[in-house]
């Protein structure tokens, strides 16, 4: 499976942008005092959020990525995917759980089931 074939869903990087901004503007209160430094590690861990969360689709399934580590779904074992209320994509799964997708909308269904190779399928068909 080639890179090329995976369809990444992530979130804007203006929050990445934003989390730099916030780091060097507590530069100047962190080394004020020794016990202020652990001030930086909240901009530096929304950085790192922002530039690693999302989701990666492709033929084999799912990868959903947060802060520290990932989980992998197969595609045979999502029963339902839809949007939520808020406008999210969730997956539901064989076993019940219902999974939010990190940075996939509710708009961006076609092209996460389009990442699989399979027809979309729906209510009416």
């Amino acid at each position: 499976m080639s890179r090329a074939d995976t369809v990444h869903f992530r979130y804007n990087q203006a929050i990445l942008v934003a989390a730099v901004i916030a780091f060097i503007g507590a530069l100047p209160l962190a080394t004020a005092r020794w016990y202020l430094a652990p001030v930086l590690l909240v901009p530096l861990a929304v950085g790192v959020w922002a530039w690693r969360a999302g989701t990666d689709a492709d033929r084999s399934g799912l990868r959903l990525r947060a802060l520290t580590g990932h989980r992998r779904i197969a595609w045979p074992q999502i029963v339902e995917l839809a949007g939520d209320d808020r406008g999210r994509a969730v997956a539901r799964l064989d076993d019940g759980q219902v999974t939010v997708l990190p940075a996939v909308r509710a708009t961006d269904l076609p092209r996460l089931v389009a990442a699989s190779g399979r027809p979309l399928a729906g209510p009416d068909r």
